[in-house]
C-alpha cells in the first residue's frame, strides 16, 4: 500500500501564523507609498527651486543688477525674471518664472504671492491641495519661496508633515 504524502493540519497553521506575521510587519510600510511619493516630489520642487534662483542670481551678477532693492527685470522677453536683490521675487512673474512645465503639477497656494513689492513669501503646492487655506485637506504641504532681502538670500523651506 503507498503511503500518502502531504502536510498536517499543524503544519500549515503555522505556516499560515508566519505569513501572517510577515503581513503584519511589512504592511504599514508599503501602506505609505503615497506619503512618501508626495514628499519626494516635494524635495525636487525644492531643489528646482534652489536651482532656478541660482541661476537668475548668476545672471542678475552678470549684468550688474544683484544688489538692486528695487524689483528689476533679469533677462529678456519671454525668459524675464522678476528680481529683488538678484534672486527672483516671490511672484508669479519671479521665481516661479524660472520653474518649467510648471503648471503642469504645481499650484500657488491660495493668497500668497500676490504681493507687489515681491519682498515675502509664496507657497507652492500640488495642484489638488491649491484651496489649502479654505478646504478640507492638509495644510502643511507646500514649498515656501522666501524672497531675499537686503541682509539674507533668498530661502526655500519645505513642510511636509501633512503630506499624506
Amino acid at each position: 500500500m503507498k503511503r500518502q504524502g502531504g502536510f498536517t493540519l499543524i503544519e500549515l497553521v503555522v505556516v499560515i501564523v508566519i505569513l501572517g506575521i510577515l503581513a503584519v510587519t511589512a504592511a504599514p510600510r508599503f501602506l505609505n507609498l503615497q506619503g512618501d511619493a508626495r514628499n519626494a516630489a516635494l524635495q525636487g520642487l525644492k531643489g528646482a527651486i534652489n536651482g532656478g534662483a541660482g541661476i537668475v542670481y548668476g545672471k542678475a551678477a552678470i549684468e550688474g543688477k544683484e544688489s538692486s532693492k528695487d524689483v528689476v527685470n533679469v533677462g529678456t522677453g519671454n525668459a524675464a525674471v522678476k528680481t529683488i536683490y538678484g534672486y527672483p521675487t516671490a511672484t508669479s512673474a519671479g521665481i516661479v518664472a524660472t520653474l518649467s512645465n510648471f503648471n503642469d503639477d504645481w499650484e500657488i497656494v491660495k493668497n500668497t504671492g500676490k504681493s507687489e513689492n515681491a519682498a515675502g513669501t509664496i507657497l507652492l503646492t500640488f495642484k489638488q491641495y491649491k484651496d489649502t487655506e479654505t478646504a478640507n485637506i492638509p495644510s502643511k504641504c507646500y514649498v515656501t519661496y522666501t524672497a531675499a532681502d537686503a541682509s539674507n538670500p533668498a530661502k526655500v523651506t519645505i513642510e511636509t508633515d501633512a503630506c499624506k
